[in-house]
């Protein structure tokens, strides 16, 4: 039997779907497998301190809590799409800055279609509006600034230098968490359930 010499450009996964890279849609997308895929996937290239990788879901918690903390009126919407920032990773995986750079455009085409499918998916607009968006943003850049410092050997002063000074305020008691990956998927996938129940309430 011949086999098919055409590139593959799907992944098989857990839940049995097959979802295509390159032509996505809502329907072969589950949160069960992004919640599985993200809590293996590493932050900072497994470069952290501990005896667990600081998993794309606990990272994307975090993101959510300080999207929340900044805005604690936001809408359900928007704090569900900070929860699922990083959705795509759970197929790219968590490419750090630097090779996304010399990757190009590819990626970020790669990640938006990725991206408009998970929140067509969960009931988001493909597109998120700029505001929310650079809200996330910011969420993120400050859970990147906690981990630099904390887990991923920065200095303070080369942390801040990157990622900012973070308002001491907003940071207290936000904690970093090392845990075992099936804790952080259980905690992400009940998360998940309980915005989504807010949006439908």
């Amino acid at each position: 039997m011949k086999r098919d010499q055409t590139p593959r450009a799907w992944q098989r996964m857990l839940s049995g779907r097959r979802l295509d890279l390159l032509d996505p849609t809502p329907v072969d997308i589950e949160i069960e497998d992004i919640a599985h895929g993200l809590a293996f996937v590493a932050r900072w290239n497994g470069q952290t301190a501990g005896d667990f990788a600081y998993s794309v879901a606990e990272h994307s918690l975090l993101v959510e809590q300080i999207f929340t903390r900044r805005d604690p009126g936001a809408d359900a919407r928007w704090k569900l799409a900070a929860l699922l920032h990083d959705a795509p990773e759970y197929v790219l995986g968590d490419m750090i800055s630097p090779v996304k750079a010399a990757i190009g455009a590819d990626y970020g085409a790669l990640d938006a279609r990725l991206d408009a499918a998970v929140h067509l998916r969960f009931g988001l607009p493909a597109v998120l509006p700029v505001a929310v968006k650079r809200a996330i943003k910011r969420a993120d850049t400050l859970s990147a600034r906690l981990e630099a410092e904390r887990i991923a050997g920065f200095s303070a002063m080369e942390a801040d230098r990157i990622f900012g000074r973070p308002d001491a305020e907003l940071i207290r008691g936000l904690e970093i968490r090392l845990r075992p990956p099936s804790e952080v998927r259980a905690e992400f996938t009940a998360r998940h359930r309980e915005l989504l129940s807010q949006l439908s309430g």
